[in-house]
């Protein structure tokens, strides 16, 4: 059965918790038009009409990681991602066209590029990932231009389509993968399904390696099952321990080499570098040696500061995975904890829940599930709600999933940015 947009929005989140706030008109300030700081914005607003928000976003629109793989299936074109803000600003969000280089907690300002400040009472900062150049061997921002890695959407996505339409049959789809933590882990996977769909279509002797920095991924044996079953050996994964790491590319954009000095050439090449948070995340002094931010888990304030909150794929929420779901929800929780803590009242008690859904083909996809509450100060999956779609699964159940995969997209849209 498809799902009704309650049904969605209940999974997602919304009814359950909404409370109005209490009149403060406070200044809270958020960096990062995503899906965490959209969302953020707006159910802050919704929440007290009276608070003075300010999205600080340098770009008129976003493009979303989510349906992103789909532009490079060919199964819709870029512009079909694309978001602005203007329910949010309809709704008495200022969006902030500039981009925050710097944290001053002391005076608790926001510093812009062009010079002026912002001040807050309160912070949340949603920057997403930046990515760790130089842990790739040659591989930087420079060389991103050459070779993508499509892991922000937008001009690099349509970077890396408008290659594998250039690219002559018979030629290798590389695409290097990194360990964990990184955004959206079976991303690369049905990334790979996608193109192999394409080049099944179009390019037919042409067939996609994966390099894999890791020995196991998500959703792993429904992936390789419909490999075999969809793609007749056009996809071959190799993992880290039969040297699918990759260490560094070559000058000349061609060819990845591995850990243990193999050399793999590509008519195209996918290269997603190791990440980390978002850059401001960093500069403001958030993050820990592992380039991610330490957060409250009931509050998803940071350790570091308690006027400054995080959500979304720059903090450290594990097991829940760095997706759009997980961004949503954990947006909504840090506002709740935001308007009852300028209320000078106690935190509501959170949960969240996820599902991640990953197209296997057109019209044909898979889905993982679970929820996530606190104990003992930690976040832990709630046993028995975790949910992984079955193998050899009727083509019906494939096609309902890939249906439900599309309405939870149009959904999250409107709850995060308010889109029709």
């Amino acid at each position: 059965m498809g799902l009704t947009r309650r049904t969605l929005l209940l999974s997602l989140g919304v009814l359950p918790w909404y409370v109005r706030g209490q009149g403060s008109g406070a200044r809270v300030v958020i960096v990062g038009g995503g899906f965490a700081g959209a969302t953020a914005a707006r159910y802050l607003r919704l929440a007290d009409p009276t608070l003075d928000v300010r999205l600080i976003e340098p770009h008129l629109a976003v493009h979303t990681c989510p349906f992103s793989n789909h532009v490079l299936g060919g199964l819709r074109d870029l512009a079909s991602l694309r978001q602005d803000f203007t329910g949010l600003t309809r709704l008495g969000a200022q969006h902030v066209r500039a981009r925050a280089v710097a944290v001053d907690r002391t005076a608790r300002h926001v510093r812009l590029d062009e010079g002026s400040r912002i001040g807050y009472d309160r912070l949340m900062l949603a920057p997403g990932i930046d990515f760790r150049w130089g842990a790739i061997d040659g591989y930087g921002p420079e060389m991103a231009e050459r070779v993508p890695h499509a892991w922000q959407a937008g001009p690099q996505t349509g970077l890396l389509w408008r290659q594998l339409q250039a690219m002559d049959d018979g030629g290798t789809v590389l695409i290097g993968v990194p360990d964990n933590p990184y955004r959206c882990p079976p991303g690369p996977y049905e990334r790979a399904s996608l193109i192999a769909h394409y080049l099944t279509r179009h390019k037919p002797r042409s067939k996609v390696l994966i390099l894999d920095a890791k020995d196991s991924f998500s959703k792993q044996a429904l992936f390789q099952q419909a490999w075999a079953q969809r793609y007749s050996g056009r996809v071959e994964w190799v993992g880290r321990s039969d040297d699918g790491r990759v260490m560094g590319i070559a000058s000349n954009g061609r060819e990845l080499h591995t850990e243990f000095g193999g050399r793999h050439r590509g008519a195209v090449i996918n290269l997603i570098p190791p990440q980390q948070a978002g850059a401001i995340a960093i500069h403001a002094g958030l993050t820990d040696d592992s380039g991610w931010v330490p957060l409250e888990a009931t509050t998803f304030r940071t350790r570091a500061d308690p006027y400054l909150y995080v959500a979304g794929d720059a903090g450290i929420a594990a097991p829940m995975p760095k997706s759009a779901y997980c961004a949503n929800a954990q947006a909504k929780v840090a506002v709740a904890a935001m308007l009852a803590d300028l209320a000078g009242q106690p935190a509501p008690e959170p949960h969240w829940h996820n599902v991640c859904y990953s197209l296997l083909a057109p019209e044909r996809a898979v889905s993982v599930a679970a929820g996530y509450r606190v104990e003992a100060g930690r976040l832990v999956e709630v046993p028995g709600t975790a949910v992984l779609s079955p193998l050899d699964a009727p083509d019906r159940l494939r096609i309902d999933e890939a249906e439900r995969a599309q309405a939870w997209y149009r959904a999250i849209r409107a709850d995060a940015w308010g889109a029709a």
